[in-house]
């Protein structure tokens, strides 16, 4: 229970210390580090490159036209800004939990709180969109080699475009995700990587093809919908850049972690830009815009309509089949690591600050995440859990650009590998293309954003401030309590 002594709003500002924070009751003090600098960036790709190129088109093209390429360029921009920001605060503070550690070091216990409900909506409804993406892919492949495809009751969502009773291979591909993560880190990231390499090589061989069918005229009419259009999908697609934050939550999973951090996310960003502008140019001059609306499994129909057979496509669609289920891996990786930040610090019951004595991994995280995401990835349509994504992450990506210049002001003399290149422009820029990218989505995915942060809030105030470590008393450890004056 907190001191007397601790008035309410002391509880709501305290700040978890950069170093020698403590741990609540039950809770493990760290994870094991094992994560070498290419690993890590295959992370960051690995959760970014394919959450949206493989299967974002149909919902985004028909909400700007070929001007969803401007709309790739600003989700890109205001990603890019924000990674930047990441890098040096993971250099700074190297510890599991991404934004959510941070925005607790640097504003408060409060808004750690926000920041953290925020990320568990990112990644865990984003894991259920992935494999809403991936049961598409698999139905192409099926029905490329075998001749049939998945009955449409068990492949989609009630409340899709076709209507289903629930998604089976979403529910399928999570559950195998969370058997990988449970094993063991290292092990999935030797996975993760092999997967990112063929990701890569497919969305080159797409790329190719789709340049022999380039048409000019294709853009003519470039933005159908005008600028509303344009920034409609900017928000839709943001969720495809959210990986970049990913290389952030494995803190204490990585050696040299000041260094390692930040150069793999700089590179998984410049991988992931080149990788996303050739693709989206070559998809657009591909077909008329018209004809993305309701193109399940985007990327290998178009390759079925250029070439004429289904060689190209099968290749296509065995591809994605691997490699986004790499997204889904990483994804459901970050949301457990979260979870194990907030159990550490008592904002969350202990449970889930506890690792396997074996592995060294949060199994029980693996498995309630495993079951949440599942529950959405098999009765939730895609369109609806894209922008649920974008919402968490552009908010998280606002906190860190604002942590950052409360760091350099209040700490200035703290370590950094790595410092934001521009500051304090950088950081400022990232606050107003995430927010001008939020004010873009529609009203009810900010209704149900509000409902979610609010019963996390609550949450907060009825059991999480009164079980904070930073009360002191729960173990062993304490450590000063930093409150913001």
């Amino acid at each position: 229970m907190p001191t007397p002594a601790l008035s309410m709003r002391r509880q709501l500002l305290r700040r978890r210390p950069v170093n020698g924070a403590p741990v609540a009751a039950g809770g493990a003090h760290h994870l094991r580090r094992s994560l070498g600098g290419f690993r890590l960036t295959m992370f960051g790709v690995g959760a970014t490159v394919g959450a949206g190129i493989f299967f974002v088109f149909p919902v985004a093209v028909p909400q700007a036209g070929p001007a969803v390429i401007v709309s790739f360029i600003i989700a890109g921009a205001g990603a890019g800004l924000a990674a930047i920001c990441y890098a040096e605060l993971a250099s700074a503070v190297p510890v599991s939990g991404s934004a959510y550690s941070y925005s607790y070091a640097t504003l408060g216990e409060f808004m750690a709180m926000v920041v953290g409900a925020c990320l568990l909506l990112e990644y865990g409804v984003s894991t259920a969109a992935v494999s809403v993406g991936w049961s598409q892919y698999l139905n192409k492949l099926s029905l490329n080699i075998f001749g049939f495809s998945v009955p449409q009751a068990v492949s989609s969502a009630p409340w899709d475009f076709e209507g289903g009773l629930v998604n089976l291979p979403a529910i399928v591909l999570v559950a195998i995700c969370a058997a990988m993560l449970i094993g063991g880190t290292s092990e999935s990231a030797k996975v993760n990587a092999v997967m990112v390499v063929i990701k890569l090589g497919v969305l080159l061989m797409f790329a190719v093809i789709a340049s022999t069918a380039f048409r000019a005229e294709r853009f003519a009419d470039f933005a159908p919908f005008g600028f509303s259009g344009i920034s409609w999908a900017a928000g839709t697609i943001f969720f495809s850049y959210i990986g970049l934050d990913a290389v952030s939550t494995a803190g204490e999973e990585v050696k040299n972690p000041q260094r390692t951090i930040p150069r793999a996310i700089i590179a998984a960003l410049l991988i992931v830009t080149g990788v996303y502008v050739t693709v989206a140019v070559a998809a657009m001059g591909s077909q008329p815009w018209q004809d993305f609306e309701g193109q399940n499994a985007g990327l290998a129909v178009i390759v079925d309509h250029i070439t004429g057979n289904r060689l190209g496509s099968t290749v296509l669609a065995a591809g994605a089949v691997i490699s986004i289920f790499s997204v889904t891996l990483v994804t459901m990786y970050c949301q457990t690591r979260i979870l194990f930040a907030m159990g550490r610090d008592g904002l969350l019951p202990a449970t889930f600050a506890k690792v396997n004595p074996r592995t060294r991994t949060p199994a029980t995280n693996t498995v309630i995440v495993a079951v949440v995401a599942a529950i959405l990835a098999g009765l939730v349509p895609l369109q609806r859990l894209a922008e649920m994504v974008s919402i968490g992450a552009l908010t998280a990506f606002i906190v860190v650009s604002v942590a950052v210049v409360v760091l350099r002001v209040r700490e200035p003399d703290l370590p950094r590998g790595f410092k934001v290149p521009g500051y304090p422009i950088t950081p400022i820029l990232s606050v107003a293309v995430c927010g001008w990218i939020m004010c873009s989505l529609h009203r009810s995915t900010w209704i149900v954003f509000t409902c979610w942060v609010a019963v996390a809030l609550i949450f907060y105030l009825v059991w999480g401030r009164r079980h904070s470590a930073l009360n002191g008393g729960q173990n062993g450890s304490t450590a000063t309590t930093h409150v913001r004056s």
